[in-house]
């Protein structure tokens, strides 16, 4: 069944539970929430209320959090990158309503007397408070736990925050029980014992590495979990890599399906035209609203298609745009508009823009076709769970405890290399000769045997999950966040001038000081460097006569001190004495 139709399903049931005015329930014990004795009593009921959950899901922002990393630049830099985070007063994350829910919900549900709808039912609400409780660590750390449903005298509402490991092995049990009782069934909108199984390897890869990379204890137990819950939902075989298009298009095609289908994608949030629409194609296209542009740094991690490191040539960082694209990873002119970009559905070549991007390097994976482009006229599906993702999963983890084979990567990396038409990663060569464009990107990596092929690992990475909203999270779990500190630049000019990026003959791209007297008439796009400056990659100067576009002249700013965890609200500060700020938040 459609998710909308079942929420709006949801909304008419919790209006009829949650109405005050009705007479039939003024008798009702409690008005603001539905109530045991009155719900809970049939497999329908369970249905309804575990619907509730998926709220707590991202819709479209699982397609943009990546402005919030190093891994995409918008029009307006995001506080977290800026450094600009304050101590909200409430929220911002620090809310617990969605796990009331839940855990209201599993005090209750076993009413019912059908043991299959309850089993089911049952997981996915605790795959919801998984889900939950991830979120939480990831954000601040320890957090207080909670397994039950506390009324407003229960003392427990005053606890201190309980211990990380505590927190992540409840998530890691609720995560096996929904994996026991949720149906293998693919279901591309709703839960499943698949989504529960990559959840299961995606929390657990990040806190075995978190714990690895910021010296805490039991890393390797948290990292042999990632590797047997990736494992074990590759070992199903119900999922595989979509290919339809073959490597010059499959990666680009996956994420512009209207329709999302089952082959590689595990859960999806739906989207309908005329029943619930959203904005991406416009903020991917407008110029004020978005204007998204990745990071040259992303660009240069691209392999050559050959398998050879595109940072191995000695002119990478003053290569011109149509050069620099030639010969690469097919996934990057999948990702970014390279010279022979073609709008989804169209026959000729989408002329060249640099308007709608703030490093030159324009957005287009998961970009739809032009129909969908205007405000609020989307509706093709948002991946949350892929296949993808369990293989590199287990690739990494396996890395990291030093038990990476020739046979794993053949089973995971190769065959993403594989999906673009790329060779295979050999893991005696990788670990003998490590990338020190990679080293120099994450200097903290494991010094051990397997550093070339822990790098290798993190630019698959990188490249296959690029904007789906995991960039932050690996740096902050590579105790990486230095990173966020390094030039966010895009497409190098050698001064001013006339360009071509299409490689046809003719200019594409005038670069001027503030007079276009002597533009080309092909030229599509302008470059005023007094109003859009450059920086030199070589000397680093900025507002420089020859350089890489420099969208963010005033650098990401990061404290290793501090920013790896977010502040609490002061309000609950000021509720609870025994909940402590995180470090250095309160200064």
């Amino acid at each position: 069944m459609n998710l909308n139709i079942k929420t709006i399903g949801l909304w008419v049931v919790t209006a009829l539970f949650f109405s005050s005015c009705n007479e039939d329930f003024l008798d009702r014990a409690s008005e603001d929430q539905v109530e045991a004795p009155y719900f809970f009593n049939t497999a329908k009921d369970l249905e309804v209320a575990t619907n509730d959950f998926y709220a707590m899901l991202p819709g479209t922002g699982n397609y943009t959090e990546d402005a919030k990393s190093d891994n995409l630049m918008p029009l307006n830099p995001d506080p977290r990158i800026r450094g600009a985070r304050v101590v909200p007063v409430t929220g911002d994350g620090w809310s617990w309503t969605s796990l009331r829910k839940i855990n209201y919900f599993l005090a209750n549900y076993h009413k019912v007397a059908d043991e299959g709808a309850k089993a089911k039912y049952s997981g996915i609400a605790r795959f919801f408070r998984a889900y939950f409780y991830y979120d939480k660590v990831k954000t601040f750390g320890d957090v207080p736990w909670y397994g039950k449903v506390l009324d407003a005298n229960d003392p427990e509402l005053y606890k201190a925050r309980d211990s990380r490991t505590l927190v992540m092995d409840s998530v890691m049990a609720d995560l096996d029980y929904a994996i026991a009782n949720i149906p293998a069934e693919k279901q591309l909108n709703l839960i499943t014992r698949y989504t529960a199984m990559l959840l299961k390897a995606r929390a657990a890869l990040f806190e075995g590495t978190f714990r690895k990379y910021h010296g805490l204890a039991d890393a390797n137990k948290y990292l042999t979990l990632a590797a047997e819950a990736s494992n074990a939902l590759i070992s199903t075989g119900a999922y595989t890599l979509y290919t339809e298009g073959g490597a010059e298009s499959a990666y680009r095609n996956l994420f512009s399906l209207i329709n999302q289908n089952n082959t590689e994608t595990i859960l999806a949030v739906d989207y309908e035209l005329g029943i619930k629409i959203h904005s991406l194609g416009y903020s991917f296209t407008s110029a004020t609203a978005g204007s998204y542009g990745l990071p040259k740094d992303l660009i240069n991690s691209y392999l050559m298609r050959d398998g050879s490191r595109f940072t191995d040539k000695v002119n990478y960082n003053t290569m011109g745009f149509y050069e620099e694209m030639q010969n690469r990873d097919p996934r990057l002119t999948q990702t970014t508009a390279g010279p022979d970009f073609r709008v989804n559905g169209e026959t000729r070549n989408e002329p060249v823009n640099l308007t709608i991007t703030t490093t030159g390097y324009r957005l287009v994976k998961a970009l739809p076709e032009r129909s969908q482009w205007a405000t609020s006229a989307g509706y093709f599906d948002i991946i949350l769970f892929r296949y993808a993702e369990a293989l590199l999963i287990f690739a990494e983890a396996r890395a990291e405890l030093g038990l990476l084979t020739q046979a794993d990567l053949n089973l995971t990396i190769n065959k993403l290399r594989a999906r673009a038409g790329m060779p295979n990663l050999d893991l005696i060569q990788a670990n003998a000769n490590a990338d020190p464009y990679l080293e120099v990107m994450y200097p903290n990596v494991d010094k051990g045997a397997f550093k070339g092929a822990i790098l290798e690992i993190r630019r698959e990475r990188r490249a296959e999950l690029f904007n789906e909203g995991f960039r932050w999270d690996d740096l902050m779990r590579w105790k990486e966040g230095l990173k966020i500190t390094q030039p966010i630049v895009g497409v190098y000019f050698p001064g001013v001038g006339a360009y071509d990026f299409t490689g046809d003959g003719a200019a594409d791209v005038f670069v001027h000081t503030g007079s276009t007297s002597g533009a080309p008439s092909s030229v599509t796009s302008m470059i005023n460097i007094n109003q859009r400056t450059l920086r030199n990659p070589i000397t680093g100067a900025q507002n420089a006569p020859a350089g890489n576009i420099d969208p963010f002249p005033q650098d990401g700013k990061f404290r290793e001190d501090r920013d790896y965890f977010a502040p609490l609200p002061t309000e609950d500060l000021l509720l609870n004495d025994n909940l402590k700020q995180n470090p250095k938040w309160d200064e």
